[in-house]
C-alpha cells in the first residue's frame, strides 16, 4: 500500500528529531599537558570531538607576561609551537571547535583590575584570535577563549568576558567563550564571570568534589547538582565534566555502563545539555572512553 508524501514527511522528520533528541550530545576534550597523548591534528582525526581545549595559557595577569605551556608538545618561546598552524586548520576543516584554555591547577595567574582584565584580552585577541601581533600557535584563529580558572582573584574575570566577546564579529568570526568550573555552586573562581551570562559553553567539573558528584551506585548528589547549574546559569549549554579515566581524577569517574544509564537519560531532558567534557586527550587514550560513550552522548 502507498504511503501518503506527508506522512512520509512527518515520519522523516520525527525521525530526524528522535535521532537528535537521543544523540544530541557531543564530547569537549582537554588536549597539551602530556606530549604522549598524540598530536592535535590526531586528535581532531579521531571523529571523537567537538570541541579541543588547547591547555594552557598558565601565566597572566599583574604584570606578568603571558606564558603558554603545552607540556612536551612544543616550546613556544623557541616559535616551536607554530607548528601547531596546519593542525589547527585541519581540525577546523572538520568542524572542531580549537579553544584556547587559560589557567589551570598549577597557579600563576589573577587579574587584580579591568585594567588587567582588557590587557589581557587584547593580547589574546592579537596573539590568538583574530587580531595581529606575535603568534605563539601561527597565523590560525582560534574559536574561543576557556577559562579554567581555579584560583587567584575571582572579580576581574566577568570583565574579561566581556572584552573579548567585545571582539566577537571582527573579522567575521565569532569569539565562543566557555568555563570550566568545579561542581561546588557557585564556583569560587569564576562564579561571578558566569553571571554575565556571556558563556556559550559551561563544562562543570564533576569530579574530584565528592559533594556533587558520582559515587558508586548512585548519582543523586550528580543530579541534584546538575539541576542546580541548569536552573541558575544563563549559558547555551552545559556539559558533564568527567575524567576520562580512574587515574585522572582522584575522585568521580563514571563507568561507561553507569553514564548510560544512570546518568545520561536525566541529564537529557534539559534544554542546555550539551554534552561531556573529558579531562583529558591522554588519559582518554588509556581508556578509549570517549569512543565507548559518544553513539550515547
Amino acid at each position: 500500500m502507498a504511503v501518503p508524501r506527508s506522512s512520509l514527511i512527518i515520519s522523516g522528520v520525527l525521525a530526524i528529531f528522535l535521532f537528535s533528541s537521543a544523540y544530541g550530545g557531543s564530547i569537549a576534550i582537554y588536549w597539551g599537558q602530556n606530549g604522549n597523548e598524540g598530536t592535535l591534528a590526531e586528535t581532531c582525526a579521531t571523529g571523537n570531538y567537538a570541541f579541543v581545549n588547547i591547555a594552557f595559557l598558565c601565566s597572566f595577569g599583574s604584570g606578568r607576561s603571558p606564558q603558554l605551556n603545552l607540556a612536551g608538545h612544543c616550546d613556544p618561546y623557541s616559535n616551536a609551537c607554530t607548528n601547531l598552524t596546519a593542525d589547527i586548520h585541519s581540525c577546523q576543516s572538520k568542524g572542531v571547535k580549537v579553544m584556547l584554555s587559560i589557567g589551570g591547577g598549577a597557579g600563576g595567574y589573577t587579574l587584580n583590575s579591568e585594567q588587567d582584565a582588557a590587557d589581557l584580552a587584547q593580547y589574546i585577541w592579537n596573539s590568538y584570535l583574530g587580531g595581529t601581533g606575535k603568534r605563539p600557535l601561527g597565523d590560525a584563529v582560534l574559536d574561543g577563549v576557556d577559562f579554567d580558572i581555579e584560583s587567584g582573584n575571582p572579580d576581574y574575570y566577568g570583565a574579561l568576558a566581556a572584552h573579548l566577546k567585545s571582539y566577537s564579529g571582527q573579522g567575521g568570526k565569532k569569539v565562543y567563550l566557555s568555563a570550566a568550573p568545579q561542581c561546588p555552586f557557585p564556583d569560587a573562581s569564576v562564579g561571578k564571570a558566569l553571571e554575565t551570562g556571556l558563556f556559550d559553553y559551561v563544562w562543570v567539573q564533576f569530579y574530584n568534589n565528592p559533594p556533587c558528584q558520582y559515587t558508586p551506585g548512585s548519582a543523586a548528589n550528580l543530579l541534584n547538582s546538575w539541576k542546580q547549574w541548569t536552573s541558575a546559569i544563563n549559558a547555551t549549554y552545559i556539559f558533564l565534566g568527567l575524567p576520562a579515566a580512574p587515574d585522572a581524577a582522584g575522585s568521580g569517574f563514571i563507568p561507561t555502563g553507569s553514564l548510560e544509564s544512570q546518568v545520561l537519560p536525566a541529564l537529557k531532558a534539559s534544554t542546555k545539555y550539551g554534552g561531556v567534557m573529558l579531562w583529558s586527550k591522554f588519559y582518554d587514550d588509556q581508556d578509549g572512553y570517549s569512543s565507548a560513550i559518544k553513539n550515547h552522548v
